[in-house]
């Protein structure tokens, strides 16, 4: 693509402004004038070839081009009767430059908005720029416009006519015909075809197919006098101090990101909004990169102007805030599950009269190579391990869900529900002593012995990445515990969980059935606080699991427990209970927290189950574990298509129940 620059003409309405240089070196801004800001987006719109006729002071434009310096490649053409003919006759003299291929076409005088060049940039077909809000000029240009197309350009006409502005995108078939046509004119012999408009050839062309394209209130203007000068310049000015926001969770920045950057600080004073830690939890992967981070790196891009923490995913909060004029995003949200977000912002901005501008989504393969690579960086066992204390402090309360093998934990890592523009998923796996032992059809009683436990653990880490909560049971001796703390913790598991109970382990689900012993509280103490001294990192977690509730011991012993295990080094407290009404278990949590306000609070909602997430982390609890759901949904699946089969003596009744084989291998991952 080639761009063709029309600077030959004498600009006397400038006065004294122009009797220097030509009219395109006029000064706009404290740091353009109309020409450095034509060619600088030329630039960055990637194209080189620039074609510029010139007239009177040719050697200054020269030289001040050069100046520039700028990647563009720049062929100058003198019209050599410039104060005697028009445009049409210097476009005539470039005839022998300009090559068979598309060109944008545009006078030298005409200072417009990134967008409004980006839109002609864009377009699929010809066209020329036209307002449908401003009012028809008396002595400019006007387009007539038929069938959505234009028929003729001039400053004559006033019927089915539009403010016009010559700033063109031509594709060389259309090109092609209208230079023909120039052509033609300036051959004629006719003094008059060289010193009339470029367009007047152009009219006489019937098969034109060069449509409008509406830059309605934006800039796009000519600079004829000192007046129209002003105008522009106070326009300029506004433009220059619009604030622009764009909002980022990525600690990745691919190029996608920096050319939509780059867009965007065009517009105005860019305002990059970063996602809080918790936000970017909830919506997406783990960050890599911590808030201030991130906010870091945004800060450090040319032409971002401030960097802000938006701390949910909603946009309200920050646009109230700041009243941005604009606010910058992909098309990517048009549809799918943020669309409500961008509801709620096309909503806030309408409010006050903001704008929203949105580019075509850019997906940049290299991304998918990150995010991969990430993915790894994710299951290595120190990053795991870290990330549950991480979670903690960025969200206040997760959840984890039980796995007890490789595809459970796939399940486990991979599901999420969108709503309300957002993605809600769990944020830490289970690895129950109950379900592991129940998928190798063994009582839950310590049978399973802590290598084949560990086989478990290494089969979901295998192919996940989410942090690892481990039932420890008892714990066992303390000597023995004190090897199991340094092999999880080498494993890159981020907490064990171990109950106060002696003896053969009994399922809490029993209560007071069966016989069950709680351990002494100097004896479990002193377990804690081997496990502790046994640890090499401060990431990994030991939490003391009470069973005062479970076995009817009362609230006092419950708390007394609690305080202790807390003194003697737990990271955190799983008070149980196996009543339905969640009463005993928000008394708990209402006065450790009157006494304990730091140390983390776990909760098994198996009985309890009515009381939603978001009612626990008010009373304040920390981690909330399903702790056997998938085993309990599971196994009655399977028995159920086992009977069908038996039933019908055949598998087709049960297909209607069984998720297609290639759907459960999308869940397994390639690498």
């Amino acid at each position: 693509m080639q761009v063709i620059i029309l600077n030959s003409g004498l600009g006397t309405r400038m006065g004294s402004l122009t009797s220097e240089h030509p009219k395109c070196m006029t000064v706009i801004s404290a740091t353009e004038t109309i020409l450095s800001r034509q060619l600088k987006m030329i630039a960055d719109a990637g194209i080189s070839e620039v074609i510029m006729t010139t007239g009177a002071f040719d050697s200054v434009l020269v030289n001040y081009c050069n100046s520039l310096d700028l990647p563009l490649h720049v062929t100058f053409v003198k019209n050599p009767v410039y104060d005697k003919t028009n445009y049409i006759y210097s476009i005539y003299c470039a005839k022998e430059y300009l090559k068979d291929d598309d060109v944008i076409l545009m006078h030298g005088d005409l200072v417009f908005e990134n967008t409004v060049f980006d839109d002609v940039l864009a377009s699929e077909t010809s066209c020329m720029t036209v307002s449908s809000a401003l009012e028809l000029p008396e002595k400019d240009f006007k387009a007539v416009i038929t069938d959505g197309k234009i028929q003729k350009v001039g400053i004559e006409f006033f019927n089915d006519a539009m403010a016009a502005q010559p700033l063109y995108k031509l594709l060389k078939d259309d090109w092609r015909k209208w230079l023909d046509a120039i052509i033609a004119f300036c051959e004629s012999g006719d003094e008059k075809k060289r010193k009339c408009y470029a367009e007047n050839a152009l009219n006489e062309i019937e098969d034109k197919n060069i449509v409008p394209l509406d830059f309605t209130d934006r800039l796009c203007a000519e600079i004829d006098n000192p007046e129209d000068l002003a105008v522009v310049s106070a326009r300029l000015k506004e433009i220059e101090n619009r604030k622009v926001y764009m909002c980022f969770s990525t600690d990745m920045i691919h190029s996608g990101h920096i050319a939509l950057i780059k867009k965007a600080a065009r517009l105005g004073k860019l305002i990059i909004g970063v996602l809080s830690d918790e936000a970017v939890v909830s919506y997406k992967r783990f960050p890599l990169l911590p808030f201030t981070e991130r906010k870091a790196m945004f800060e450090n891009i040319v032409g971002v102007y401030k960097v802000v923490e938006q701390k949910t995913l909603s946009y309200k909060e920050n646009l109230e805030t700041l009243k941005p004029d604009i606010v910058v995003h992909g098309d990517d949200w048009v549809s799918g599950f943020q669309k409500p977000i961008r509801d709620e912002v096309t909503s806030v901005l309408a409010s006050y009269g903001g704008r929203l501008v949105e580019y075509p989504y850019s997906y940049d393969e290299k991304y998918k190579e990150l995010e991969s690579r990430s993915r790894s960086e994710l299951s290595t066992p120190d990053m795991r391990r870290s990330r549950l204390r991480k979670a903690l402090a960025m969200k206040g309360t997760i959840t984890a869900m039980e796995a007890h093998s490789g595809l459970t934990g796939l399940i486990v890592e991979n599901t999420v529900v969108y709503e309300n523009g957002g993605a809600r998923q769990f944020d830490a796996m289970w690895v129950s002593s109950l379900c592991d032992s129940t998928a190798k059809g063994k009582p839950d009683i310590e049978l399973v012995d802590m290598s084949s436990r560990f086989r478990t653990i290494d089969d979901i880490m295998e192919v996940t990445t989410k942090p690892i909560i481990f039932d420890g049971d008892t714990g066992g001796l303390t000597e023995h515990f004190v090897y199991t703390v340094r092999t999880l913790e080498r494993m890159g598991v981020s907490m064990v969980i171990i109950e106060d109970k002696t003896g053969l382990k009994k399922n809490s689900l029993f209560g007071t059935e069966v016989k069950q012993t709680q351990a002494a509280i100097p004896d479990f103490c002193e377990k804690i606080r081997a496990g502790k001294k046994a640890q090499k990192t401060p990431d990994f977690m030991i939490c003391a699991r009470i069973e005062s509730l479970i076995l009817e011991q009362g609230m006092d012993d419950a708390l007394e427990r609690a305080f202790a295990f807390a003194e003697a080094g737990a990271d955190a407290i799983m008070i149980h209970s196996r009543k339905k009404d969640p009463a005993e278990i928000f008394e708990f949590v209402e006065k450790f927290r009157a006494k304990d306000s730091t140390t983390p609070v776990v909760v098994v909602p198996t009985s309890f189950n009515t009381v939603t997430e978001e009612e626990f982390k008010e009373r304040g609890v920390n981690i909330v574990i399903y702790a056997n759901q998938l085993t309990r949904t599971g196994f009655p699946a399977m028995q159920n298509a086992a009977k069908m089969i038996l039933e019908h003596h055949r598998a087709k009744e049960c297909d209607d129940i069984c998720m297609p084989f290639k759907d459960i291998i999308r869940l397994i991952p390639e690498e």
